[in-house]
């Protein structure tokens, strides 16, 4: 497909002289550098433009970076999560591994500029399909995976999506803590007592450790930078001490809800010792 050399200038990806690394044109910056060319031009050709035969597009790329996407993204909330279990981890790699986040990640980057599209395609809006960034991106870590194998496309997959895995820690500590508090008021008829136990470091560098009790029983202790940081993490191992205990007192087939009404029941007589 020929184009003026403006527009072409403007569509193409911006590359060193050897045509080997992908800096993206967007906000943020991919910094990989190929070995191959070969695998980048692929993944940015879209079957549109060479739907059958002769040239290569990406969709052999797209399905080899969807599944290296899957397990770099679960391998990453299982070691962020690692007390969660898999129905949790399943609803979180579903809200990280979506044709929104993905088509985001490729608007972020400059690959709809870059894209090699067919004249239908070019003329339909093809650059700003959701449907079309999204497996664009999933090619380019197809690519990346064929070129530096498994560690690259980690490497480049953790760097990716490291301030979404924080919000997803800072939203699941949250939902731990406002958990926690349903249940203490529901069966304690009290609400969780946070106390700070420990401040250290200079102001710049501070360091706090929080506990976490419900009427005289003391459930666990958190740290953090911050005293509500502290305190979330505390909520999450309250959480998870009621969790083991539940499990560890229930009878083999006693229904899941009937062992925790009998732990907390436990806890509120005040008989349990501080963890």
């Amino acid at each position: 497909m020929r184009r003026s050399t403006s527009a072409a200038a403007r569509r193409s990806p911006r590359r060193d002289s050897s045509r080997r690394t992908y800096a993206g044109s967007g906000k943020e910056r991919l910094a990989y550098q190929f070995r191959n060319p070969d695998f980048l031009e692929t993944a940015l050709t879209h079957r549109s433009l060479a739907p059958t035969g002769g040239t290569r597009n990406n969709e052999k790329l797209e399905f080899l970076g969807d599944a290296v996407l899957d397990l770099v993204i679960s391998d990453l909330l299982m070691r962020q999560f690692p007390r969660h279990q898999e129905g949790d981890l399943s609803k979180l790699r579903a809200s990280l591994v979506n044709a929104r986040v993905l088509a985001d990640k490729a608007r972020a980057l400059g690959l709809g500029e870059a894209l090699h599209l067919g004249k239908g395609e070019e003329k339909s809006g093809g650059r700003e399909k959701e449907s079309i960034l999204a497996a664009a991106y999933e090619a380019l870590l197809g690519a990346i995976y064929l070129d530096r194998g498994f560690v690259a496309a980690r490497r480049v997959l953790a760097r990716q999506f490291a301030a979404d895995l924080q919000a997803r820690a800072t939203g699941a500590v949250e939902d731990c803590k406002t958990r926690l508090q349903e249940i203490t008021q529901r069966i304690f008829k009290t609400t969780p007592t946070y106390t700070l136990v420990r401040e250290t470091g200079p102001d710049h560098a501070k360091h706090f450790v929080s506990q976490i009790s419900v009427g005289e029983r003391t459930f666990g202790r958190g740290e953090g930078r911050s005293k509500k940081s502290a305190e979330q993490a505390a909520a999450m191992e309250a959480l998870h001490a009621l969790q083991v205990e539940a499990a560890a007192l229930a009878p083999a087939k006693a229904p899941r809800a009937e062992a925790s009404v009998r732990t907390v029941r436990k806890g509120a007589s005040g008989t349990g010792g501080e963890r």
